[in-house]
């Protein structure tokens, strides 16, 4: 099958296909005549097992190795497990960064507990308090998971000034 298919089949875009393949998670697949990459069933399920692992937040690098400990299906899989363990120790880390960025939002957001004008906003004017004089940002660090919730993107470069 063509890469098309193989992406209609699994779900997953064209773009990621040929990523993975770079990635050298999808093994390097023979081309026809014409230039066009050829798949086989077996793509389909390799690429479905990564997807699931995907699913599962694992890191591309997690994936690969857990994808070559499975081509050695005579090998111990304490390895497998260690990648796991570690897999959900950074997801427990995540889940206590994602609590604390809770904890912060509702914080900000109990300043504004009425309809006020823009100006007289009390998250807005929390918002701005936490930018030093100088314009320099502390470092602090960032748990914000991209891609968490859907929506327009909201923002804009002016600055607030106080009247």
């Amino acid at each position: 099958m063509k890469i098309g298919e193989l992406a209609k089949k699994t779900g997953c875009p064209v773009e990621t296909i040929r990523f993975y393949e770079l990635q050298g998670l999808l093994d390097r697949v023979a081309r026809t005549g014409s230039n066009y990459r050829v798949y086989s069933e077996g793509h389909v399920e390799r690429l479905g097992f990564i997807m699931h692992c995907r699913r599962l937040d694992m890191a591309l690098d997690e994936i690969r190795e857990i994808l070559k400990l499975d081509d050695e299906p005579g090998e111990s899989c304490v390895e497998v497990n260690a990648i796991l363990d570690s897999h959900i120790g950074h997801v427990s880390e995540r889940i206590r960064e994602l609590r604390q960025l809770e904890r912060q939002l509702r914080r900000l957001r109990a300043h504004c507990q009425s309809v006020n004008s823009t100006k007289d906003c009390g998250i807005l004017t929390q918002l701005w308090k936490k930018i030093p004089a100088a314009g320099k940002v502390e470092a602090v660090p960032l748990i914000h998971v991209q891609g968490a919730h859907r929506g327009p993107a909201v923002g804009s470069n002016t600055k607030r000034t106080s009247s």
